[in-house]
């Protein structure tokens, strides 16, 4: 208990120079691998904190290191990704984007601000837990193939090899001093689907002349749609239920009134919780397609692009987690997460090593602040922060002194 009430005292001693940081960084956010100037305010950052690191890890990812006690035992890894959206930031606050166009409309901001914090922390405290403790500040999370994929290609969790691996992300449907954790699957892989459906154009009132692509498309939806959407989970090859999701949003012909297009294109989503079986997903997409447009005599291409895969979270790890976060914050303040069908990079960590991603609330429903992330108007409650911060040394000198 004497460590934890350190870890809370230097939560409150450091929030107004991570609140600080935090409106930094939403202040000036850049797009997805292209963090230059975020990677060197946060290495500023460190090095004003003594903290040893390297960079140039995938261009702008950053790997600090603060090693305890006995610093080979364990090694625990913490991320925090650091890019925006493309999206323009429509609140009025005196922190509010100054570059046009681009915000941080997914929090990625308080998951920097916060790994700083943690690590000024846990720095502070290194003489009072084993092992090691390794923070990636990694770029493009929003993008394919994921910034977390190309940390992993480039050494992240080796030298020294990482034992454990913690997120958090900001979550607005929760109020801020609140956290949630799901053990076991959590989030979906995800996979975009692009049909290019081929036919025959021609004047709409010359019926033989041509095969209108947009009737096969729309059989194709829909043969797709009868197979995915209902009920919207599917049975394995071993007769389990997987969470499955396969969805389209856009359908282009560009064709008039009177004119049938040569062809149609449409873009969709695929979602599901297993990798064997989004292998066998992507086979049964395309022979739906083929089957169709054979029916037709007409050629038609299915183009996989290969998303993140599906997240999942070490039960004796997260449950061992959840236990620490209900000591640190209170029963009432800790929660259990349903699954979700929204997708996260960290899920190729989650894949190498035992991993727990858990929810950070940062909703402040009397105050107005609400609304969800990807949104223009998107913000937190910054008492988020200190909890946040606190939590996050607090988890990892607690599976370190395990």
């Amino acid at each position: 208990m004497a460590l934890t009430s350190k870890i809370k005292s230097l939560s409150k001693q450091y929030f107004e120079k991570v609140l600080e940081i935090r409106r930094h960084l939403h202040q000036h956010p850049e797009l997805s691998f292209k963090e230059f100037e975020t990677s060197k305010y946060i290495q500023q950052q460190l090095s004003s904190a003594g903290i040893s690191f390297t960079t140039g890890h995938v261009e702008t990812g950053i790997i600090a290191l603060i090693k305890g006690k006995n610093p080979d035992k364990k090694t625990i890894l913490l991320r925090a990704d650091m890019d925006a959206l493309p999206i323009e930031e429509k609140n009025n606050v005196v922190y509010k984007s100054a570059n046009p166009g681009v915000m941080h409309a997914c929090g990625h901001d308080v998951h920097s601000s916060i790994g700083l914090g943690a690590a000024f922390i846990l720095n502070e405290l290194k003489n009072e837990f084993e092992g090691t403790v390794k923070i990636m500040f990694q770029p493009g999370e929003e993008v394919l193939p994921g910034g977390a994929s190309l940390m992993i290609q480039a050494g992240v969790l080796e030298n020294p090899k990482v034992d454990k691996a913690i997120a958090l992300h900001v979550f607005p449907s929760m109020e801020a001093g609140k956290v949630g954790f799901k053990s076991g699957m959590y989030m979906a892989s995800t996979d975009e689907l692009y049909i290019t459906v081929n036919g025959k154009g021609g004047h709409a009132a010359m019926t033989a002349e041509y095969i209108n692509p947009l009737v096969i498309a729309s059989e194709i939806i829909l043969e797709i749609n009868n197979q995915y959407m209902l009920p919207g989970s599917l049975k394995g090859t071993m007769g389990e239920t997987i969470p499955t999701v396969v969805a389209f949003g856009k359908i282009e012909g560009k064709g008039a009134t009177n004119v049938i297009p040569e062809k149609v294109e449409i873009a969709g989503t695929m979602r599901t919780m297993d990798e064997k079986w989004r292998e066998s997903i992507h086979q049964q997409l395309k022979n739906i397609v083929k089957k169709i447009s054979d029916k037709y005599n007409v050629a038609s291409v299915l183009r996989v692009e290969r998303g993140y895969p599906f997240l999942v979270n070490d039960e004796a790890f997260t449950n061992s987690c959840f236990a620490v976060a209900q000591n640190y914050l209170g029963n009432d303040n800790v929660e259990e997460l349903p699954l979700r069908m929204t997708a996260e990079d960290f899920a190729f960590i989650t894949q190498k090593v035992p991993s727990c991603f858990f929810r950070l609330g940062t909703a402040n429903k009397a105050n107005g602040i609400i609304s969800g992330v990807h949104t223009s108007t998107f913000n937190i409650d910054e008492g988020a922060l200190e909890p946040g911060v606190g939590l996050m040394a607090q988890l990892a000198i607690s599976e370190l002194n395990n």
